[in-house]
């Protein structure tokens, strides 16, 4: 019995991949000393896995920005607007796709972005164009696995699988699927392989999570195509098959009907398909199971006992040679080192493992099946111990909480009048001109700001200092806003360090790591809060800065929340009861913080859930339940208010076509959405719904460094108002500008206000 993992987090124990690539971008160090940086980190964690017993050890799981990304470089899936960068130069080529380019030469929109599976990690999305050609173009991958093999370590190297790599991505033009491009991406694939196998590669993971999907024939069909050509020209390769996130479903059968060494479950999220595996007439004891036992997404401590259970019974079907100890998925998504967490509570700290810990667990799981594992019994009894502490903990359990959640009422999750009342009210209450104007929330934290909030925290700035800073910084904002025009304001949120922690540190019920990054996309890390226990809001989150804020202008300033989906499904979820009381506690408190800030007079409040897509299971059948529990925490939380208090809600980076009545029964005033990089094509499932309420479709997009020109905006805001009302459209950026820079910041709101301005005055000489 053998241990291996999926992937290894890549931006390195104190984000040093981050800080370098930003590094990078501004041109304060070289091409070269980048590469150092990363090579430096892939050796790292080669050598820690290698040190804490991990067999087979994956490369090319490392990515200077994204691996769907990275696999459009290696099959030269390169857009036709690159092409003038390509032969200059690869990194450059490389970041314009994931950010976009803007300069005296060139000035090139990034490619799409959207979230990987059920995650908060963003990929890159492919393109592709009816007669799209692939070409071996990227090297990279070979070139990890010799850095690899220069250590001494020999490892396998994972690849997204051709078939998923073809389904997360989109047709550019119609009159064609993009499944119909394998027998022309598949040649490519073979070539990377033959590379690998003459440097001596034994196996090479394939990740195609697309098997958790409702697939249909035609794409099963591309599964077992794809499969049986690489084992027909590479028969003695070892092929490590790697389905996550889910069971394998109505997809079984082809999966076990593959030409492969080596198939991989996610038994976190589907604990039970190992039975469906073993009792399958499909299955060949030949096969070598990878046992996802370990989970890859979250923080909690391994049941070994639990885990023992499971690879004894498969032990009954397989002998132990044929078996590896794993995680479910890749480890990407945990933070690198629980050691580093030193002012953890340590009843809390003995209930978790981060990914450092998570190869011992795979290790100890593989040590405890010895025959001579006498050595490991007592880490065993340790776990045991530690289980049980958590389970009979009282940090965890609040019944306050349990009976408020309990007496819910049906009434609870509804506003008082339907829109249409409301918004007739809305418009006589806050009277904003046509395609009235916003930001989404955040305006740029700059690292004086982010310098504050350190020494602040270190107590080395004290709070009556500190609160001068920050009330300057919002109204120096605050004056910005109104000079350029801007209808309705923001305060900025130069207090908040993150959209979740912020509220997580201010609600019982969570703990919060130092060192608990994970990335999000790109250089973007966060460090999602420990959900712990029942949550409850005990004093006021928002309503101090959000008075302050509106105290200093006559116009109307929203009040920023983020939503109780999004709070759930960005933090690091307790796993000891069903998600959706969870979700209703966050709910509830959020409830309370958006009366507060109505009565403290607020009149427009927005609630965030960016990440209600996200959240959504990847089976169809699994789709009504979800979105039952969701929407209504999203009501619970916004229903408590008056009708002439216009609750805005802002969603990015999702498809929403297929969940868009579900949207619609929010119920939000306005909802603000990420189109700008898919030039509207986003607005489609809006229009084709005939979305009732109001909508500002996003014209700047705000993770890319470029500024969006006047005439860009106009031709989006032309777009949107082809195909919606004018009365309902606003006009506002993608996302919040947190990480931008305020020079292109002031450009771009600049000259979303003009475009504004102009759509206005088109109508009133069209009248």
């Amino acid at each position: 019995m053998k241990t291996t993992i999926l992937g290894y987090p890549r931006i390195g124990a104190q984000r040093e991949l981050k800080k370098a690539c930003e590094a990078y971008w501004k041109k304060t160090i070289t091409k070269k000393e980048l590469l150092k940086t990363a090579k430096t980190l892939k050796k790292q964690n080669w050598l820690i896995q290698k040190e804490l017993g991990i067999d087979l050890i994956p490369s090319n799981d490392f990515s200077l920005y994204d691996q769907v990304l990275d696999t459009c470089l290696s099959v030269g899936c390169i857009p036709q607007r690159y092409k003038s960068i390509e032969q200059t130069n690869d990194l450059e080529l490389y970041f314009a796709m994931a950010r976009g380019l803007q300069n005296d030469d060139i000035d090139v929109t990034a490619m799409e972005m959207t979230k990987w599976f059920d995650t908060n990690y963003h990929y890159i999305v492919p393109e592709f164009e009816k007669n799209q050609s692939f070409a071996y173009y990227s090297n990279k991958i070979t070139e990890e696995f010799k850095e690899a093999l220069a250590l001494g370590i020999k490892t396998k190297p994972v690849l997204i699988g051709p078939v998923t790599f073809l389904l997360l991505g989109k047709e550019k033009e119609s009159g064609f699927h993009r499944i119909d491009l394998l027998n022309r991406l598949l040649p490519v694939y073979l070539e990377i392989i033959e590379d690998l196998i003459d440097l001596g590669v034994e196996y090479i993971q394939f990740d195609e999570p697309c098997l958790a999907l409702n697939l249909s024939d035609k794409e099963r069909a591309a599964i077992t195509t794809t499969y049986n050509a690489i084992h027909n020209k590479f028969p003695k390769l070892k092929i490590f098959l790697a389905n996550y996130f889910d069971c394998y479903g109505d997809n079984l059968e082809t999966a076990l009907k593959l030409p492969i060494d080596t198939l991989h479950l996610d038994l976190v999220r589907c604990h039970l398909q190992l039975d469906d595996i073993l009792n399958s007439k499909y299955f060949n004891n030949h096969i070598k199971l990878s046992l996802g036992l370990i989970d890859g997404r979250n923080i909690w401590k391994n049941n070994f006992e639990d885990s023992l259970n499971v690879v004894q019974k498969a032990l009954k079907k397989l002998p132990p040679e044929n078996l590896w100890i794993s995680a479910s998925c890749s480890l990407l998504h945990t933070p690198y080192d629980l050691e580093l967490e030193k002012n953890l509570n340590s009843e809390i700290k003995q209930w978790l493992a981060f990914s450092k810990q998570k190869l011992e667990e795979i290790s100890t799981i593989r040590n405890l099946c010895l025959t001579e594992n006498e050595p490991y019994l007592s880490l065993y009894e340790e776990n045991k111990l530690a289980n049980l502490n958590r389970k009979t903990s009282k940090l965890i359990h609040n019944s306050k909480v349990k009976e408020r959640v309990s007496n819910l009422k049906d009434t609870d999750s509804h506003r008082t009048h339907s829109f249409d009342i409301r918004q007739a009210k809305q418009k006589e209450a806050l009277n904003f001109p046509l395609f009235p104007t916003t930001t989404i929330g955040s305006f740029p934290q700059t690292k004086t700001v982010r310098s504050w909030r350190l020494k602040h925290r270190k107590g080395e700035l004290s709070n009556e200092n500190y609160e001068i800073l920050i009330a300057k910084e919002i109204e120096d904002s605050i004056r910005f806003q109104e000079n350029i025009g801007l209808d309705v304001l923001v305060h900025g949120e130069f207090e908040r360090n993150d959209m979740v922690e912020y509220f997580g540190e201010k609600l019982d019920g969570f703990a919060f790591s130092e060192f608990g990054w994970v990335q999000s996309y790109g250089s973007r890390c966060v460090k999602p809060p420990i959900l712990f226990g029942d949550v409850s809001r005990n004093t006021p989150m928002t309503v101090y800065w959000s008075e302050y804020a509106q105290s200093l202008t006559q116009k109307p300033l929203k009040g920023m929340l983020t939503g109780p989906v999004t709070i759930l499904q960005w933090s690091f979820v307790r796993n000891d009861q069903p998600r959706e009381t969870t979700c209703n506690q966050i709910a509830l408190a959020i409830r309370d913080e958006v009366i507060e800030l109505e009565k403290h007079g607020l009149k427009i409040i927005q609630i965030d859930e960016p990440a209600i897509r996200e959240g959504l299971p990847l089976r169809k059948e699994e789709w009504p339940n979800y979105l039952n529990w969701a929407v209504k925490a999203f009501r619970i939380s916004a229903s408590g208010v008056k009708d002439e208090t216009q609750i805005h809600t802002h969603m990015c980076y999702s498809e929403f076509n297929d969940i868009i009545a579900s949207i619609a029964d929010m119920d939000a005033d306005v909802i603000t959405i990420e189109t700008s990089r898919s030039e509207m094509e986003l607005l489609d499932a809006f229009v084709n719904f005939k979305y009732p309420n109001e909508i500002g479709p996003g014209v700047y997009d705000i993770h890319s460094p470029r500024v969006p020109t006047l005439e860009e905006i106009e031709k989006l805001l032309s777009k949107a108002k082809q195909v919606l009302p004018k009365e309902h459209i606003w006009v506002n950026p993608d996302c919040g500008l947190k990480t931008r820079d305020w020079p292109e910041t002031k450009r771009a709101l600049e000259n979303i206000v003009n475009a504004a301005k102009k759509l206005r005055q088109q109508e009133i000489e069209l009248v």
